[in-house]
């Protein structure tokens, strides 16, 4: 058995080594004398053409031209080759591939929401990407104090790096006579009478689940207390709701 298992390891390598000789065979005779014998030409220069002009005039001498990378934010113009490989002038055989580089342009960065954000949230955010925070406006709004609630560029906008965004921030509602009061901590029913019997209104309820607080106790509250307010002025509020969506909460029974 051991003398079969020899013979079968021996011819299986003897095939392996045939196999080997005649490839080189086949490479010393054939493929590298086509290879040597091959034409010979000069790279053209395509720096600083158009992809399109570069690609036409490589591929008319005989070249194979592949766009190897694109970068961005470069001061050329869109597509513009900015480097070859091989260089211009090498000589290199006729069919080579022929590697460029060109421009994307200068970079463009998509704006993102900054809503809802504070002014800190939103200098970071933009820095991130490569804009800056512009003019800052502060006006009085029925929205949060300090809260950003309208941007120079709406989300999605493509601007160039650097550029900057403007954003208006609330100022908070004021220059009323009323003290607003303080509800946090509170349930909505109670909030509800403290504001009539202050002359305010209540404004729009934002609900947050919450498993460990009473339903309809009020988390939060805009504009906060000691603000002040007009005569009629609303106070939009902050209130828990069950975990259970099955669960009412107070204001829809």
């Amino acid at each position: 058995m051991k003398k079969i298992l020899r013979n079968v390891l021996l011819r299986n390598t003897l095939l392996i080594l045939l196999g080997i000789i005649i490839f080189i065979i086949i490479l010393d005779n054939l493929m590298m004398p086509w290879y040597v014998s091959s034409p010979e030409t000069n790279v053209p220069k395509v720096i600083g053409m158009n992809i399109d002009e570069a690609t036409e005039l490589l591929e008319s001498e005989g070249f194979r031209p592949l766009i190897s990378d694109t970068s961005y934010g470069l001061k050329l113009p869109l597509g513009e080759v900015f480097l070859q490989k091989p260089d211009a002038g090498e000589i290199v055989k006729e069919g080579r591939t022929i590697y460029l580089f060109i421009s994307g342009g200068e970079k463009v960065i998509s704006v993102p929401l900054l809503k809802g954000k504070s002014i800190l949230d939103a200098k970071f955010a933009l820095e991130r990407l490569g804009l800056k925070l512009g003019r800052v406006e502060r006006i009085p709004s029925s929205q949060p104090e300090d809260m950003i609630f309208d941007q120079q560029y709406a989300e999605g906008t493509l601007l160039k790096q650097g550029e900057i965004v403007g954003v208006t921030v609330s100022a908070g509602r004021g220059g009323g006579e009323i003290v607003v009061p303080d509800l946090i901590g509170k349930s909505l029913s109670e909030a509800k009478k403290i504001l009539t019997d202050s002359s305010l209104v209540l404004g729009k309820i934002n609900y947050q689940p919450s498993s460990t607080l009473l339903p309809n106790t009020i988390l939060d509250q805009y504009p906060s207390s000691g603000n002040t307010l007009s005569t009629g002025d609303a106070v939009d509020l902050f209130a828990t709701k069950p975990a259970d969506r099955n669960i009412p909460n107070e204001e829809n029974e």
